[in-house]
């Protein structure tokens, strides 16, 4: 194989990674829990990057990733498995947990202070030395090889006040805190996922740290860099500004009339 061809693998490769802009190091902290098969726990608010971030690792990594989205209904049996009723009869269901096990993949529990805090607990022998998942319907116990890695992350903020990890599950975890982008990164990441100048990425940027000030209102969140995202991508399709800063951030953030109508006078003093 000669230079040419190593360097085209190379950028191939980097094309299959998602972008994720570094920001403290986390990336080098989440490949050393992997080398030492450590669970990873991700705290930040909603849209700061925490999906973005274990779906670059896991590319990174080489690993393949299976998301679970947790709700309140979810139950054990949804993450390990379960027996189902087929045309042969009942045949045994692994879940994504399971899977994960199985298959050697990184198993990310996004929101996982939403589930039961009883389904929570069959995390906790994958998640400690002993790395294993007991199957109690099929008398199994999973033995997670080393490319297996267990990922959760929650939003600590304002919603989750009653909802949060039990500390004998909290205590299984090394735990990266995440934030919003400086607004230096923060452009960068708009400019890059919008496809947008930097002068709009600029005027953005600006308005999320207005509204991120703001401290007289009863926002359950602020303004995340998803959000910024979102409302670049709108002006680049061809809708003006305020327009799509309206529908991508201010009605997306409060239902509240007289909430929205202050959000809308910092809007227009920051973009016009």
């Amino acid at each position: 194989m000669n230079a040419m061809d190593q360097s085209e693998q190379r950028l191939l490769a980097q094309a299959d990674i998602p972008f994720y802009a570094e920001q403290a190091g986390e990336s080098t902290l989440f490949e050393h829990a992997f080398r030492q098969r450590l669970p990873v726990l991700i705290k930040g608010p909603t849209g700061c990057g925490k999906t973005r971030f274990v779906e670059h690792m896991a590319a990174r990594l080489g690993r393949p990733l299976i998301t679970v989205s947790c709700h309140d209904d979810l139950s054990a049996a949804d993450l390990v498995g379960r027996h189902l009723i087929g045309d042969n009869g009942t045949v045994w269901a692994d879940g994504p947990l399971a899977r994960a096990v199985r298959t050697g993949a990184i198993c990310y529990l996004d929101e996982v202070v939403e589930a039961r805090k009883d389904t929570t607990v069959v995390l906790h022998p994958l998640a400690d030395d002993r790395r294993v998942l007991p199957i109690e319907r099929t008398g199994e116990q999973l033995v997670a090889p080393p490319g297996f890695m267990l990922v959760i992350s929650y939003n600590p903020g304002y919603q989750n006040l009653l909802k949060s990890l039990k500390p004998s599950t909290r205590q299984r975890f090394i735990a990266l805190t995440f934030g919003y982008p400086d607004p230096a990164v923060e452009q960068a990441i708009i400019e890059r996922e919008a496809g947008v100048d930097a002068a709009l990425a600029s005027r953005l940027v600006q308005l999320a740290t207005a509204l991120r000030r703001l401290t007289d209102h009863d926002l359950e969140e602020t303004a995340s860099t998803r959000l910024l995202v979102m409302a670049a991508r709108l002006v680049a399709s061809g809708l003006p500004l305020p327009v799509a800063c309206r529908a991508a951030i201010v009605d997306a953030l409060t239902d509240d009339a007289e909430t929205a109508a202050a959000l809308d006078e910092v809007v227009s003093a920051v973009v016009g």
